[in-house]
C-alpha cells in the first residue's frame, strides 16, 4: 500500500492506495499519529479512492484511528470507497460509525 498525505487548512487528507491489510499497520498508524499530533488539524479525511483490497484487518486498524481521533477530540471521515469497498464497510456497519462519503 502506498500512503500519501494532504494538508489543507485545519483538514488532513491519508490517501492510500492498493491493498490495505495487516502489512500496512505500522506505516498507517505512524501516519495517523503524526497528523493528530498537530494542534491545526482539527478534521481527518481517509481517502479510499484508489485501494483495491481490504481485508478485517485493515478495518481494525480503522477503527483504532476512530478511537485515535474521538480521544485527541477531532473528526473523521471515508471518503470515495470504491463499490467493492464501499460493500465490505457496509456489512460491517461501518456506516455507524463514521461519516463516508
Amino acid at each position: 500500500m502506498d500512503i500519501v498525505t494532504m494538508n489543507l487548512d485545519h483538514k488532513a487528507t491519508i490517501r492510500l492506495s492498493g491493498r490495505f491489510d495487516f502489512n500496512d499497520h505500522r506505516l498507517f498508524k505512524s501516519t495517523y499519529v503524526q497528523l493528530l499530533q498537530q494542534d491545526k488539524i482539527t478534521a481527518l479525511e481517509v481517502d479510499l479512492g484508489e485501494v483495491n483490497y481490504i481485508d478485517s484487518s485493515a478495518l481494525g486498524m480503522l477503527l483504532l484511528l476512530r478511537e485515535q481521533v474521538q480521544a485527541a477530540g477531532k473528526t473523521v471521515a471515508l471518503v470515495r470507497p470504491n463499490k467493492t469497498v464501499q460493500q465490505i464497510l457496509e456489512i460491517a456497519n461501518f456506516g455507524k460509525l463514521f461519516k463516508i462519503h
